[in-house]
């Protein structure tokens, strides 16, 4: 085989997993702050409604560059609560923050968390913005969209959620 198909097959195999890319095992466990330094899963909702029609792209976590699922997460909490969120998927899903296990108690701002290649095993993640529907960058050639949870797809592939402003909501219910 040409290297050249080689390199062509390499790259499509890297574009086609997207966000299920694995990462070394991380070296700290993340724990969520029980405040934000600024900002409020209010913040967090319309940052990540601003950013729907932004280009995906593998590794990205820029506007100017684009997001992949993680990318557009990390973005988001960092620019409108002041929140460094884990790099990859996998760190979000081990977050030590409360997980959510039912769809009917999501609240705006938690992280959703799905097995897009099937299994178990976490792969894509959004943010939820309510009334059933979440915020996330799907796939190459895609942009950051809003999707609903009562999709088909999404309600196979669903996981469980993390609540990041557990504290906050705590404090001002």
């Amino acid at each position: 085989m040409p290297v050249t198909t080689r390199i062509a097959l390499l790259l499509l195999a890297a574009l086609l997993s997207a966000c299920a890319g694995h990462s070394p095992a991380p070296q700290t466990a993340y724990q969520i702050p029980a405040s934000s330094p600024h900002g409020s899963s209010e913040d967090v909702l319309f940052r990540a409604l601003g950013l729907v029609g932004t280009p995906y792209r593998y590794g990205g976590n820029t506007p100017e560059g684009g997001f992949d699922c993680s990318g557009l997460i990390g973005y988001v909490y960092r620019d409108a609560a002041g929140i460094q969120l884990p790099r990859s998927t996998r760190e979000l899903k081990a977050l030590r923050a409360p997980t959510i296990g039912s769809r009917e108690a999501l609240q705006s701002g938690d992280l959703v968390f799905f097995a897009t290649s099937g299994g178990r095993k976490v792969s894509h993640a959004g943010i939820y913005v309510g009334n059933g529907r979440f915020v996330h960058a799907p796939s190459s050639g895609g942009t950051v969209r809003l999707d609903s949870l009562s999709n088909s797809y999404w309600q196979r592939t669903y996981l469980d959620a993390k609540r990041v402003f557990s504290a906050e909501l705590a404090r001002n219910p």
